[in-house]
This record gives C-alpha cells, sequence and structure tokens, in this order.
C-alpha cells in the first residue's frame, strides 16, 4: 500500500508538471486549451476555469495530456480559428511541445538547488570491504581508505561513487581511482575493465567494481519483533541479545541472520541475554522462499537495533543560495548526460534490456524512498524528472520528441511533413513504445 501511494503521488506530482509546462505555453501563444487531464480515461474530479478549459484527475494515474483546440482533431469554426494548435508558426508549436520535457529538467534543478541549501547529509564514501576477484581486488586497493575521485571527477559521497560508477556500465576501459588512506596519503590506482556489467539485468555497481561500503558492526541485538511471526512465537523481544545457537557463539546480526535462514521449519536452541539475565529458549523459523534466488531459507520475523553511524563517517553537503544554484545546475546536467548515455548503451547493447524497470520498480522505489524521508523522497523526483524529460525528448514519433523532428524538418523544408508520413512515423512509434512499455512490465514481473 505504501509502495501504491507513492506511485500515485510521485506520477501525479511529475506529470502535473509535466503538462503544465505545455498548458503555460500554449496559453502564451494564443492556444485553447480544451482539456488539463492527470490520468487517463474517466475523470474522477473535473472543474473548469474562467477561460473554459477543463481540469480533471482521471482513474488510470499512469499520465496525463493536455488537449488543444486543433483542426485536425475536429471541426473549429472560422472565429476560432487564431486559437487553434495547428494555425500557430512552427516556432510556437515547437516552443508548446518542448515545455513539457524542459520544465521536468527545470524542476530537477530546483529540486537540487533547494537540498543544496537546505544541506544534503550523507556519508563518507569509506571502503569497508574489497570484493576478491573484483577490479578493485586486482589493483590491492586498501581498505578503510576514503574515495576522493573517479576519472579525475571529485566525490564527496556513495551517491557520487554510484553516479560516476553507472556511467561506465558496458564500457572497456581504465578507471582512475584516488583514494586517501588512513595516514592522510593520496593514493592513484588504474582498475582495468571489460564490458563492464554488461550483462546484468540489476547491476551491482559497487560489487562489481569490488568496494563496498564501510558500514558500524551490527550486533545480534534484536530492535523489533514483528506480531504473529516465529520470533514473537518463541518469546524473543526487543533488546534482547543473541548470544548462540546450538552451542555456537553469535558474534554479529550477519551471522545470527545466516543461522536462521539455514534452518528453515528446524527447531533450535537460542541463548540470548535479557538485560542482566541470561536465558534460553526454543525457535523454529517459518519457511519462505528467497526474494535472491528463490530458494527455501527461514525468517523468523526480527529486525537488528540499528547501529548508531559515527560522525566521522557523516558529511554535509551544503552550499549558499548562488553557489546552490550552481551545484544544482552541475548536477542536473551530469544526470541527463548519464540518462542519454544509458539511452544510448541500450540501444547499442552495451547495457541489459533486462534493466529496463516499469510501473512495479517506480512504485517500490518510491516507496523505499517515501520510508526513508523527505530528503530521499525529493530527490527520487528529481531523478525521475530528469528521466521524463528526456526519454520525451527521444525522437521517436508519439512522443514530444517526435512531434519536435517533425517541426525541425517543417523550418528545413518550409512546409509541414505530410499527413501521410506523419501518421506511418505515429504507427511505428505506437510499435516501438508499446514494445518497450511490455519489455519493462515483464521484467517487473519477473524480478518480483
Amino acid at each position: 500500500m505504501t509502495n501504491l501511494i507513492a506511485l500515485i503521488v510521485t506520477l501525479g506530482i511529475l506529470v502535473t508538471i509535466h503538462e503544465y509546462g505545455h498548458f503555460w505555453v500554449a496559453r502564451r501563444c494564443g492556444v485553447r486549451v480544451l482539456r488539463f487531464s492527470v490520468g487517463f480515461g474517466k475523470p474522477l474530479l473535473s472543474w473548469h476555469d474562467r477561460h473554459g478549459t477543463e481540469f480533471c484527475i482521471a482513474v488510470i494515474p499512469l499520465g496525463g495530456y493536455v488537449r488543444m483546440l486543433d483542426e485536425r482533431e475536429g471541426e473549429v469554426a472560422e472565429s476560432e480559428r487564431a486559437f487553434a494548435f495547428n494555425t500557430k508558426t512552427v516556432f510556437q508549436r515547437f516552443a508548446i511541445v518542448a515545455a513539457g520535457p524542459m520544465i521536468n529538467i527545470i524542476f530537477a534543478v530546483l529540486v537540487y538547488w533547494w537540498l543544496f541549501v537546505i544541506g544534503v547529509q550523507t556519508i563518507v564514501p569509506v571502503i569497508g570491504e574489497v570484493v576478491p576477484g573484483s577490479p578493485a581486488a586486482l589493483v590491492q586497493v586498501p581498505v578503510n581508505a576514503e574515495i576522493t575521485a573517479i576519472d579525475g571527477h571529485a566525490v564527496r559521497s556513495w551517491e557520487e561513487v554510484n553516479t560516476r560508477l553507472a556511467a561506465l556500465i558496458g564500457e572497456t576501459t581504465s578507471v582512475a581511482l584516488d583514494v586517501k588512506a588512513n595516514d592522510g596519503k593520496s593514493i592513484h590506482y588504474q582498475l582495468p575493465i571489460e564490458q563492464w556489467l554488461a550483462k546484468e539485468a540489476e547491476p551491482d555497481l559497487l560489487n562489481g567494481i569490488g568496494m563496498l561500503p564501510w558500514r558500524p558492526h551490527w550486533d545480534s541485538i534484536i530492535g523489533e519483533v514483528v506480531p504473529g511471526q516465529a520470533a514473537e512465537a518463541a518469546g524473543l523481544k526487543a533488546g534482547d541479545k543473541i548470544l548462540g545457537v546450538d552451542g555456537v557463539a553469535i558474534s554479529s546480526w550477519s551471522q545470527w541472520v545466516d543461522i536462521v535462514q539455514r534452518h528453515p521449519g528446524q527447531s533450535m536452541q537460542v541463548a540470548l541475554m535479557r538485560g542482566a539475565q541470561q536465558l534460553g529458549l526454543t525457535l523454529t523459523p517459518h519457511s519462505k522462499n528467497s526474494d535472491v534466488d528463490g530458494r527455501v531459507i527461514g525468517y523468523i520475523g526480527a529486525a537488528p537495533q540499528v547501529p548508531v553511524w559515527p560522525d566521522a563517517m557523516k558529511r554535509t553537503i551544503h552550499y549558499g543560495a548562488v553557489d546552490a544554484f550552481a551545484e544544482a545546475l552541475h548536477k542536473t546536467s551530469e544526470m541527463v548526460s548519464l540518462m542519454v548515455a544509458s539511452v544510448g548503451k541500450l540501444v547499442s547493447g552495451l547495457m541489459s534490456v533486462e534493466s529496463l524497470g516499469g510501473p512495479i520498480t517506480i512504485a517500490k522505489v518510491a516507496g523505499a524512498s517515501a520510508s526513508s524521508g523527505l530528503e530521499s523522497f525529493v530527490s527520487f523526483l528529481a531523478y525521475l524528472s530528469i528521466s521524463l524529460g528526456v526519454l520525451n525528448l527521444l525522437p521517436i514519433p508519439m512522443l514530444d520528441g517526435g512531434h519536435l523532428l517533425f517541426f525541425l524538418a517543417e523550418m528545413v523544408k518550409g512546409k509541414p511533413v505530410s499527413d501521410t508520413v506523419q501518421m506511418i512515423s505515429l504507427r511505428f512509434g505506437m510499435v516501438v513504445l508499446g514494445g518497450v512499455m511490455l519489455l519493462a512490465l515483464y521484467n517487473d514481473l519477473m524480478r518480483l
């Protein structure tokens, strides 16, 4: 339910912003807007403004549209022709269509500006583990070192590290890595990669390059017990510290989870500390299929006590109003470049088409970001807004970019592209977009 609500809110905000771009410029160009709809299908709520435009919220929250007066879509009275979209100059029509994607990108700039002004708290990118056999292991990158730059670009957080690594998917190159060791000395490495993560459906960037984040030690302390599950039935309570299972000492939460998962439906004798008292109880994990590989694993319905991150591992990125705007522009342009490059890699085969995600993926990420707090959610909104803007600018008929391509051809030729060419192109665009949407939905279902 959280994911569903987050999806509706996310798409509602972004679709409204996108369509408002078309609407605002259309009004400024003297075009009569007949309907502004958020969602498709039957209107759930509608009203009219003083200009006669109908605003509505429709039942299917997976898009929206702005319907304008247009002679190609119906009969227009001679007295109304001056307000029709098709009677406007090609430059006005170009501006109206381009306004939707552009306002999505402008929105992202404003979101990033706001985040940088209030300050973004991040985790310092300190390496906690180097994966054996990985590119980082081959050049012997040390643990407990802070990553300071990738390919000459300074990084200050794991988010920035991930952004830089995402640009390398499918590449065959040598990655320049700069780290700061414990003694403060800067060390430079060259990490060789070949068609890096090109075939991965869900690329794990950090694991793939071999540098996992430093994390505080998670003690085997119960932080929360889910009602009605095995942990509650056995008598476990929040605050209990697991000492051992069947005579095997437990020193970390990960060790505890591993043992539980390896004993579905099997009774275990658990030794624990509750306050100053040492107790023993019998625990029988329930069984379920793993989300990772489908095998049967045990689970008990308990969450750990979250450890406190040391201040030395936290960093706040903060700017004044002017500098924040420059940084927001830089961040947005970086994300636009990454998005364009990713589309190119999908087309060329350097990225797996299995990495495409649809509405279910968006819902899951939206729900997770909403649960993480306002800062995380609006950051995801900015990212998705950039995605919506860039994808709509692709030169595919049915998308805004396809219409812009027709307008550019009209500017060059001095006359509109023929209706026959436009209709054939639109059918082709429908086939392409329909195929991509079905593929994304199939990937979503397979991930479930």
